[in-house]
């Protein structure tokens, strides 16, 4: 078959045409460390989703349960035993629930003791040798502002005046706020008996909130004060009045 005049042309322009030159050593390394970075960055994206949203779903369905738990256990404490204070419990132990009707009329979260990661992804943990729930000194807590059920996530709108109850299974612990800081990690006195007064003896029960501060960071703490409002016998049950959620602007 002939060609014609205009494919012959076009043929010819084709084998004149140079041949496409070849990747260099450097190009190719760069397209292989693009596709790489490409796809660590999806990695990291599942990552931070895991660990911003998956954590708090697994967490809030295990606290739950751990508050169900407990519940049941206070449910079944002997009816004479007054306002006796939680004795020392076990590490890893769950054995208080913290309410604050400031952070809303279903807020509850379980207290474990221990302040290490594998706790602290449970609930709210003691710090481990401060004081018990309504005892003299410092019942000193850490929670997670994100990730992990992050039960202080809102710690930030707590008030003075605010009540925190602390429930445990002879007692309903009251507590109202005072005050908050601001420090640096290395500020441990903080949960000192006196909090912020290291080696000073206790002349009161007072309680303490931790949080890392500010949010996705750990380079400060937001610390929260209350103090000893009443004792309450688990008989006699709550007052409605302490359970009210305040008004935003309030």
């Amino acid at each position: 078959m002939s060609l014609t005049r205009a494919e012959r042309r076009a043929l010819e322009q084709v084998r004149r045409r140079p041949p496409r030159p070849r990747p260099s050593l450097a190009s190719s390394i760069i397209g292989v460390v693009g596709e790489l970075l490409i796809t660590l960055g999806v990695v990291v994206l599942l990552f931070v989703g895991w660990q911003l949203w998956w954590t708090d779903i697994t967490a809030d369905r295990a606290q739950a349960q751990t508050i169900q738990s407990l519940e049941r256990q206070f449910g079944h404490a002997p009816a004479d035993e007054g306002t006796v204070t939680p004795a020392a419990v076990p590490f890893g132990k769950a054995f208080a629930i913290v309410r604050i009707p400031r952070l809303g009329s279903a807020y509850a979260r379980p207290v474990l003791e221990g302040t290490d990661h594998d706790i602290l992804s449970q609930g709210i943990g003691h710090y481990e040798g401060t004081a018990m729930p309504g005892q003299v000194g410092n019942f000193a807590v850490a929670g997670h502002r994100t990730t992990y059920g992050k039960p202080f996530s809102d710690i930030d709108k707590l008030r003075p005046g605010d009540v925190v109850i602390v429930e445990t299974r002879t007692s309903y612990v009251v507590y109202t706020v005072q005050r908050h800081v601001i420090v640096t990690p290395e500020h441990v006195e903080v949960v000192a008996p006196v909090p912020q007064q290291p080696g000073v003896k206790p002349t009161q029960a007072m309680m303490t909130m931790t949080a890392c501060h500010p949010r996705y960071s750990a380079a400060q703490r937001y610390v929260v004060f209350a103090s000893l409002l009443r004792t309450i016998p688990r008989a006699q049950g709550i007052p409605a009045s302490l359970l009210t959620v305040p008004t935003k602007g309030a």
